[in-house]
């Protein structure tokens, strides 16, 4: 069975700088790139520096969450795609995630889906169209994909909790026609939901289904670290190289990598 495809996912919030981790991305192994074009309406805070008694200089930032949100017109659409495209040289997966799917777009939902039109235009080799789109919205942006041959990611983002494994193989098994791949991502609130990912991926193993099941918080990690027995077709990995990573279901690239070779998937 062949490894799942490595999807770094950006987390900066320049194109300059989205373009420059990219590159770090593909030198430590990645074969994807996925854009998430939101996270461009998120304004960088400067880190608070505190210092102790023993004249000790810690840098803190503040939770994602309380970050300044720029307006819609503040980005420009056209400039950013087309920088994004010339500078990444690896495949990407375009997003623009939406709040009610756990993003930062700032607009409204037709300029959301505008965004997602010109991405497609641009010869992106990904589109990420989540499920939560309205039905007519969403044939006409798949129309399009297929047109420009741009492969289609049917995801759904659950920001509230994770159903049940037999619930996530239903909706695995039911939106083939959907997309190019299925996603489905959860959060996590105990191990007993990181579970019911890594039995849905066990079970779907070895069924014709092109997918990626994964979840965000501890034990959210455990579908990642152990895709290449799970059948699983892309697992998406970060940058980020923190301590206790694992906590938020993430796992570094070359970390994933490492793990893989030590396990001898």
């Amino acid at each position: 069975m062949p490894d799942p495809k490595v999807c770094v996912s950006l987390e900066e919030t320049t194109v300059k700088a989205m373009v420059e981790e990219a590159a770090r991305a593909g030198i430590q192994g990645a074969d994807m790139i996925e854009v998430r074009f939101d996270r461009l309406y998120l304004k960088r805070p400067q880190p608070t520096v505190v210092e102790n008694e023993d004249g000790e200089k810690t840098s803190t930032m503040p939770p994602v969450e309380e970050w300044a949100v720029l307006d819609f017109e503040q980005v420009d659409i056209e400039a950013s795609i087309a920088s994004l495209k010339e500078g990444i040289s690896l495949p990407v997966v375009f997003s623009v995630r939406s709040v009610r799917d756990g993003g930062y777009f700032a607009g409204d939902e037709e300029q959301r889906l505008a965004i997602l039109e010109a991405a497609i235009q641009s010869d992106v080799a990904w589109i990420d169209l989540e499920m939560s789109i309205d039905d007519s919205n969403r044939s006409s942006l798949m129309k399009a994909a297929k047109a420009a041959n741009c492969h289609i990611i049917a995801s759904q983002h659950d920001t509230n909790g994770t159903p049940s494994a037999a619930e996530i193989m239903e909706f695995v098994r039911s939106n083939g026609d959907n997309g190019d791949m299925v996603k489905f991502c959860g959060t996590v609130n105990d191990h007993q939901d990181a579970l019911q990912i890594v039995n849905a991926a066990n079970e779907l193993t070895g069924e014709d289904h092109c997918y990626s099941v994964m979840a965000l918080g501890n034990g959210g990690d455990w579908a990642r670290i152990h895709a290449p027995i799970m059948g699983q077709h892309m697992v998406y990995a970060t940058m980020r190289n923190e301590f206790r990573l694992s906590d938020k279901g993430l796992v570094n690239v070359r970390d994933l990598q490492d793990a893989w070779r030590l396990l001898e998937y």
